[in-house]
């Protein structure tokens, strides 16, 4: 009987102390899960604000590469007096791969529609520059190939490049 009396005693004990210890945890959990998020809060602020800055920078090198790419630019920039067409056609394709694979980091920092624009952009001018090539004879001239390119441009209602600019620019305007 002493025994018997003795284990109910220790059941009762028992089952009071967990009775307390799950009333303590489910009054202390709101604090605990609130302290938790605010500290979450923090450490996405304290990312926010080192990340702003790489992110910033990354919309401007896209804007850059639309601008260098454009053909217009890219033109002048290469000088096509002294090549064939085929020797131009080199060197423009080559600078655009090189200028895309210089900036192909940036895709980890802006968003997926923006790295899309700037992918299009990049695919597009290269189409349109080898469409140009093959509408030349082979003896044709640098000259040749930049006013069939600029030709083909000028023909647009609207300039894609610029297009490509006012949209990596909304995107950015959507982080603030």
């Amino acid at each position: 009987m002493v025994l018997y009396s003795l284990l109910i005693d220790i059941l009762k004990y028992t089952m009071a102390g967990v009775g307390v210890v799950y009333i303590a945890f489910y009054l202390f959990k709101p604090y605990m899960d609130r302290s938790a998020t605010i500290q979450l809060a923090e450490l996405k602020k304290s990312i926010s604000s080192q990340t702003l800055p790489l992110r910033l920078q990354a919309y401007e090198r896209l804007v850059l590469f639309a601008d260098r790419i454009n053909p217009a630019n890219l033109l002048i920039r290469l000088s096509g007096n002294g090549y064939t067409a085929a020797e131009l056609h080199s060197l423009i394709v080559a600078d655009i791969r090189n200028e895309f694979q210089h900036n192909v980091t940036q895709q980890i920092y802006v968003s997926e529609r923006a790295w899309a624009v700037t992918k299009r952009v990049k695919e597009d001018t290269l189409s349109v520059v080898n469409t140009a090539i093959k509408a030349l004879p082979e003896n044709a001239t640098g000259l040749d190939l930049g006013r069939i390119i600029l030709n083909h441009l000028s023909k647009l209602e609207q300039n894609p490049y610029d297009i490509a600019t006012d949209l990596i620019r909304k995107d950015l305007e959507d982080l603030f």
